[in-house]
Formats: C-alpha cells, sequence, structure tokens
C-alpha cells in the first residue's frame, strides 16, 4: 500500500480499493461520502500515487504539491457561485484534458461537489468521460452523488466514502496531543470532519464561535444592538477574507525563479491557481458568515435542549453553559437563522448585508418570547 494512501485515517475499504486501483487506474472515479467523510483528502492521497514517481511516497516534489493543491498536472474544478457552469467545464477540463500535461506524465482532474454540474455542464463532462484522452484520470467527489446523471455515474467505478464518528475523531486528536476536553468540542462541532476539527483546535480555530457568542447578545438588545450584530458577522467575514490574500503568494512560489517570475512551463498551472483563489476569495466571506450563524444556530439550540432538561452530554457546546431561553422564542431563533443560511446558500446574487441585517433584527422579536 502507497504511504501516501495508508495515511488516510479511518477508511480502510476506499484506500485498500484506490491502492489497488493506482497501479492501473480506470479512467474515471467518483468518490461518494457525506461532508466530512474525508473525501477530498483520499482523493488527494489517491492523485499523489497517480502523479508520484513511486507511485505515492508522500515526500518527493510531486506528493508534497499534489497534496497542497499545487500540481501543474492538477486540474481542480470547483464551483463558482452555486453551480459548476458549462464553460468552467469546457476551459478547465475539455481544452486542458486534450493538451499535453505541463509535465511528463499523467493529469488528474478533481471535481469537487460534482452534484452542482449544470445539465450543460454534465453533457460536457460527459463528452470527455466517454472518449477519455490516454494518461488521464479523472476525479469526481459528492455528499449527493445520487443527484449526478446516471449517464456520469455510469462511467465512473464508484468509491463509497463513510462517515467518520465522532469518537474517532476523537481519538485521532487525542493522538495528535489535544486535551481531551477541546478534542470533544472540536468533534461535536465539526460534525465528524476531522479536518474541520484539526483546524478549531488551533489558537484562531474558534474565532467564528467567539463572533457568534457576541452577536447574539447584541442582537438581544434591540433594534440597534441587532444592526451592531449584523456588523460583527460582517467584520469578521471580512477579516477572514483579507487573511486568504496572504496564502497566494505561497502557493505561487514553487512555479517562480529566484527573481519571482513564473517560469514559462507554469504559465498555465499559475493561471489556475490565481482562478481558483479568486473563487475561493469569493466564496470565503459567505463560508465564514455561514459558520458563524451555524455557531449562533447551535448555541440557541443548546438553550432549547438545556429548557428542556438534556444534560451536557447533548449539548452542541459542550464547554459553554446555556442561557435562560424561552422555547418559544428559541425555536423561532433557530429558525429565523436557518431562513438566513439558506438564502445564502441558494441566491449567490443575494445582498449579504442586507440578509443579515434581517436576520438579526428578526431575533429582536424573538428574545422576549
Amino acid at each position: 500500500m502507497q504511504p501516501v494512501l495508508a495515511a488516510v485515517p479511518g477508511q480502510d475499504g476506499a484506500v485498500a480499493f484506490l491502492s489497488a486501483a493506482a497501479a492501473r487506474p480506470h479512467h474515471a472515479y467518483l468518490l461518494a461520502g457525506p461532508e466530512g467523510s474525508g473525501r477530498s483528502l483520499i482523493a488527494r492521497a489517491f492523485a499523489a500515487s497517480l502523479l508520484c514517481r513511486s507511485g505515492g511516497c508522500g515526500a518527493c516534489r510531486d506528493c508534497r504539491l499534489v497534496l497542497a493543491d499545487h500540481h501543474p498536472n492538477e486540474f481542480i474544478v470547483e464551483p463558482e457561485g452555486r453551480d459548476i457552469h458549462v464553460d468552467t467545464i469546457r476551459d478547465e477540463v475539455w481544452l486542458p484534458a486534450s493538451r499535453t500535461a505541463p509535465e511528463p506524465g499523467r493529469k488528474v482532474f478533481m471535481i469537487r461537489e460534482a452534484d452542482r454540474l449544470s445539465p450543460a455542464a454534465a453533457d460536457t463532462l460527459l463528452k470527455v468521460l466517454e472518449e477519455p484522452p490516454p494518461e488521464t484520470v479523472f476525479l469526481l467527489l459528492s455528499a449527493r452523488a445520487h443527484e449526478l446523471p446516471p449517464t456520469i455515474w455510469s462511467r465512473c467505478h464508484a468509491v463509497t466514502v463513510a462517515a467518520l464518528s465522532e469518537d474517532f475523531v476523537i481519538e485521532q486528536l487525542g493522538a495528535d496531543g489535544v486535551d481531551a476536553e477541546r478534542a470533544e468540542l472540536a468533534a461535536r462541532l465539526a460534525g465528524g470532519n476531522l479536518g474541520r476539527a484539526r483546524r478549531m483546535v488551533t489558537p484562531e480555530g474558534l474565532a467564528f464561535r467567539e463572533t457568534a457568542v457576541q452577536a447574539l447578545e447584541a442582537a438581544e438588545h434591540g433594534a440597534q444592538g441587532a444592526l451592531d450584530a449584523a456588523s460583527l458577522i460582517m467584520d469578521a467575514a471580512a477579516a477572514f477574507k483579507k487573511g486568504m490574500k496572504a496564502t497566494l503568494d505561497l502557493e505561487l512560489a514553487p512555479f517562480q525563479d529566484e527573481r519571482g517570475r513564473t517560469e514559462e512551463a507554469y504559465r498555465g498551472a499559475v493561471k489556475r491557481l490565481e482562478t481558483r483563489h479568486q473563487r475561493r476569495e469569493r466564496r470565503a466571506e459567505r463560508d465564514q458568515i455561514d459558520r458563524i450563524l451555524m455557531a449562533m444556530s447551535g448555541l440557541v439550540r443548546d438553550r432549547i435542549a438545556a429548557a428542556a432538561g438534556a444534560d451536557r452530554s447533548s449539548m452542541m457546546h459542550t464547554d459553554i453553559r446555556p442561557g435562560p431561553a424561552s422555547l418559544q422564542g428559541a425555536v423561532a431563533t433557530v429558525a429565523q437563522i436557518e431562513r438566513a443560511r439558506a438564502d445564502l446558500a441558494e441566491d449567490f446574487n443575494r445582498n449579504v448585508r442586507l440578509v443579515v441585517e434581517r436576520a438579526m433584527l428578526g431575533l429582536v422579536a424573538y428574545a422576549t418570547r
């Protein structure tokens, strides 16, 4: 078994299948599993096994670049806004699939959230899957694989990635040296997502929750407090987005000479990295707002659980003592917050600040119920 695949925790069945497949891979794989199951981690490890000259040693330049999503022969496609559009598939899959790879060896196309392919995008991808170029492997990742067209399904080897249990995530965090209480909290809030849990145990990993606590407190002090809560959320999201900008220079460094100029052979790879970074930046603000709103929802949910007589083991935020709450008002508050999350997820053209302000103002009415 390749070291890079063997290092993937908690997915023995999928790892064993892909380890055997790495030597003579099929042209397309569908990695299907719930959020937090480790689909992206397995996909990176498998891509490293395909692009590494040693079959996935985990230590060479190829492996390091793949595991950081930076390899020039790796083409990563993600939704732009809510969907993956036909132009994206045409420009970032169909055209480069027919061209020579930037470096000798295979090309790997990784399509994340593949269930978000628009009908036209799925048709265009299907044409490539029906006549795949040699030395090219497609990896489709999805938490809702059943929403993919059957024509796409039928041309892929399906690999099921199972959900990770909370106990398993706690165990892995403990092996990383995280104390038991913090490990339990991170595993609970991460919903079984090991990578997310590991980020939460860092010094800044729970900054989104601190904003959620402050926003809830502010929203309980009338209309002005609600507007202050919205500003807290928007400012935190803007700071998170700003912090992402510094990562681009690090991503581009392996493809630049000593003067900081892009080497000619890697211009295409650098352009892809820049495009992907721009997409991540556009989504960063909404993603952080969603984390904050989700934390607010969880905090209020704990108040509901406490009011119903539940003990600490049933709480989401195991380290925060839930405050008193009117059951009716708390339930309405959760519904208001979840409505705002749905609005932001479904319509990327909405004015984000207005959605957040309306949600916070809505909480004022429920605070006294």
